[in-house]
């Protein structure tokens, strides 16, 4: 199945990979040696889905606000 998923600014891959490994490590939630995340419980990818939200949400505010707090 292909991915309905596409990033409006590609080069934000890297970072996107980057937080993604950030909130398991911050969570404990183990991260598969294959990269498939279909096999993590269903309470851990919504853990994961929410840290990493947490984190644009606070990125957006730093820019907007012109810096950090």
């Amino acid at each position: 199945m292909a991915r309905s998923n596409q990033l409006v600014v590609p080069q934000a891959t890297q970072a996107l990979e980057q937080l993604k490994m950030e909130a398991a490590q911050t969570l404990g939630v183990q991260v598969p040696a294959d990269g498939y995340y279909g096999n993590v419980s269903t309470r851990d990818a919504g853990s994961l889905g929410g840290y990493i939200t947490k984190k644009l949400v606070q990125i957006a505010e730093q820019q907007l606000s012109g810096g950090l707090r």
